[in-house]
């Protein structure tokens, strides 16, 4: 696994002031272009849902739903349905499959609430997602 990634906390400060939606913007434009190249296929099951992922040691909390099959922003501030959380590194070292939503929950660094059925799918379809290959050369580089 790669070196320990520790951000300053100023970065969460600057981070928490920001508003969501902003926030959510980039973050829901990387999610869409993922899903346009085929690298990210979102489950029937999640469409009109909600969710929020923040990166706690970032204070970046991203808002968004499942429409028509294609993601999109939430503007209103509603509460999520499912809402995760974790530092940077951790959810980076998910993304690249250096480590499982399951152990990370276990030891406490992927914070999971609201409806449990919903963050069941979300877990197994992160599990099953193939990574892209930059994504998966990326990850044998750092190590």
């Amino acid at each position: 696994m790669s070196a320990a990634i520790v951000l300053p906390s100023a970065l969460a400060r600057i981070g928490r002031r920001l508003p969501p939606p902003l926030v959510s913007l980039h973050f829901v434009a990387g999610l869409e272009l993922a899903r346009r190249l085929k690298w990210l296929s979102p489950p029937e099951e999640l469409e009109g849902r909600s969710f929020a992922i923040t990166v706690e040691d970032l204070g970046l909390r991203n808002c968004f739903t499942l429409r028509q099959g294609a993601f999109r922003t939430v503007w209103d501030g509603a509460p999520a349905e499912l809402e995760l959380g974790a530092k940077f590194a951790d959810l980076l070292a998910l993304m690249r499959l250096e480590t499982d939503a399951d152990t990370l929950f276990f030891q406490r660094r992927l914070r999971i609430s609201g409806d449990t059925e919903l963050g069941l799918i979300v877990k197994n379809w992160l599990d099953a997602a193939p990574r892209p290959a930059w994504l998966q050369r990326l990850s044998r580089a750092d190590g």
